[in-house]
């Protein structure tokens, strides 16, 4: 009876499926030490320090350098995620009752794990920085909108954007809670988890299909995550990387009031033949 209750509720069975594949192992990325380890070839020692303490952004790292570690960990993501994917489909139909739900549960921890990598180098907080092992709701309710967007979803897409503006503004090192889980941002979690139950269905149903000859459905299963995981993966690193939340504008604006002081700041009392002397001397 439980077991139809979330067949037929898609969005308790997204919700329970990213809960179960969040606390698989290796799933959860530490921030620190990845963002060392992708920026570490490109980067100053200061740099990387404040691209840990503050964000990327801050650091005034290029985004040159951020596409380019972003799309190292898709090359490795994918390539990871492909290999278990047709170890999985190797045994064949008498084992697909306890490879099929393995390998959708492998599947969804490494969409976590590079959502987690391109969040973190666009500049989002830290999603796991609590000790407790929970994922409480906000952090759930981001990854739930980061995966709409690698399923394509516009909703997600939107959501995502919100968030993030709300992030910029404030200059903010932690998602916003209300927003997430309370606010106006809930609705579309809650409706993006439902459509991702459906899609979630469709996709077991595949795996279930290519499995079920043993060895060929090693190389199907394999191949039919590489199809789908690359292309979802580079749709979330095209949308993070376009928000406002990967440029540092409160830079720019603090500059800018650095510009003007200077320009309306009058001479010193009989000292203006002196400024007008040394203004003239970059000229020459």
């Amino acid at each position: 009876m439980a077991m139809s209750k979330g067949i037929e509720n898609p969005e308790l069975r997204f919700s329970a499926a990213l809960v179960r594949a969040a606390n698989l192992p290796g799933v959860r990325i530490n921030r620190e030490s990845y963002l060392r380890q992708a920026l570490g070839r490109h980067c100053s020692e200061e740099q990387i320090r404040r691209a840990i303490e503050e964000t990327p952004a801050a650091a005034g790292i290029l985004s040159e350098v951020l596409d380019k570690a972003a799309n190292d960990s898709i090359s490795y993501e994918t390539t990871k995620a492909s290999a278990l994917s047709a170890a999985a489909g190797i045994p064949g139909l008498l084992f697909l009752p306890a490879t099929v739900p393995a390998d959708v549960a492998q599947y969804f921890g490494h969409m976590l794990r590079i959502a987690q990598k391109l969040a973190y180098l666009y500049s989002w907080p830290d999603l796991f920085s609590g000790e407790n092992d929970d994922i409480d709701d906000a952090t759930k309710g981001v990854l739930t909108l980061f995966i709409g967007v690698m399923f394509g979803t516009q909703s997600a897409n939107a959501a995502v954007g919100k968030v993030a503006g709300m992030m910029s503004k404030q200059v903010a090192k932690k998602l916003p809670q209300k927003a997430l889980t309370q606010g106006v941002i809930y609705p579309i979690v809650k409706k993006v988890a439902a459509y991702l139950g459906v899609q979630m269905t469709k996709q077991t149903f595949a795996k279930t299909v290519s499995k079920a000859i043993p060895v060929v459905g090693a190389v199907v299963s394999g191949g039919l995550t590489l199809a789908t995981y690359l292309p979802m993966a580079k749709r979330l690193k095209k949308h993070l990387s376009g928000l406002d939340l990967t440029k540092p504008t409160h830079l720019v604006v603090d500059a800018e009031v650095v510009e003007v002081v200077e320009v309306h700041e009058p001479p010193a009392p009989g000292r203006a033949q002196e400024h007008d002397a040394d203004d003239s001397v970059p000229s020459a």
